[in-house]
């Protein structure tokens, strides 16, 4: 007779882990425009109309995932963050930054940061929350944990395409190359399996994707100037490493996770397991400011 518990099992084992779940809801461009929207002050449908290139049936769409999904509410006087909404604001943070630091044209086209506490425009810091130190992604040594894999990892939802054509892909605040990265479910994982020490093909097809976009994905990165190949003479496979602008978006990755552990966990435990190796403490991030190197919360950050 079949274990009563086994279709249960299979269930969960399934189910997309933190990481999965959270591409999977927000690794999408309108999202995203709508949740900064809602930051900037957007309460009505009109506000985003107005705000975006974007249709009717995509804003319903993203506006009805966003309620389903709790990051935001539906009032009378029209749409409110939630507490998961409101959790995303290090996330936009660090998209900002790195598209204006990273990706020509974006810096006169995206906020201006002012940290309220000590006056300055500032860029985000990140810093391990128990020793204060500064942390990247040569920082940080990271392993799946009991409830992740890069199969549950892939993102999920049906949400997952891209504006094109017209204003919709060079309107003001688009994250051109963000969703170049995490806007594909293969591209992401390919990313996430850099972090986690993937260099040549052969890492990278422990993803599950087919050859052909393991090495299309590795090529895009490639041209986006986020991976760099060495080697490959004498028959040798090229390594594929992290250049400075892809080690660059680990305070993305980072926030990604934080917040899909936090709201989005898998019921085996977390999904990844990170330890900051100058204080060999688990690693839970936290944003600084680069000017006065304070902490950084919502109440304290003023955009422009």
């Amino acid at each position: 007779m079949l274990d009563p518990g086994f279709a249960t099992r299979v269930a969960v084992l399934t189910q997309p882990d933190a990481i999965g779940a959270s591409l999977g809801l927000l690794g999408d461009e309108w999202t995203l425009l709508i949740v900064r929207g809602a930051f900037e002050g957007a309460r009505r449908y009109a506000d985003w109309k107005t705000q975006l290139p974007i249709s009717d049936a995509v804003l319903t769409a993203r506006l009805r995932t966003l309620v389903d999904a709790d990051v935001l509410h539906r009032r009378t006087d029209g749409y409110a963050l939630a507490p998961a909404g409101l959790d995303l604001w290090p996330l936009l943070l660090n998209i900002w930054d790195w598209e204006r630091r990273h990706v020509a044209g974006q810096a006169e086209r995206l906020p201006r940061m002012v940290h309220t506490a000590c006056g300055d425009a500032f860029h985000p810091v990140l810093c391990c929350a128990h020793c204060g130190q500064a942390a990247g992604a040569d920082d940080v040594d990271a392993r799946f944990g009991p409830g992740g894999s890069f199969e549950r990892s892939a993102p999920v939802g049906s949400n997952r395409r891209r504006p094109t054509g017209g204003a919709a892909t060079t309107g003001p605040g688009m994250f051109s190359d963000t969703m170049a990265i995490i806007g594909n479910r293969w591209s992401s994982a390919v990313l996430g399996a850099a972090f986690l020490g993937a260099a040549r093909f052969r890492d990278f097809e422990q993803i599950g994707a087919p050859p052909a976009t393991v090495a299309d994905r590795l090529r895009r990165f490639v041209e986006l100037g986020v991976f760099e190949p060495s080697g490959g003479v004498d028959g040798e496979p090229p390594a594929y490493r992290l250049t400075a602008k892809g080690r660059g978006f680990f305070p993305v990755v980072a926030a990604f996770l934080a917040w899909g552990e936090r709201w989005r966990p898998a019921p085996e435990g977390a999904t990844v397991v990170a330890t900051h190796r100058a204080c060999n403490g688990a690693f839970v991030p936290r944003l600084a400011c680069s000017e006065c190197t304070g902490e950084l919360e919502l109440s304290v950050v003023h955009i422009e």
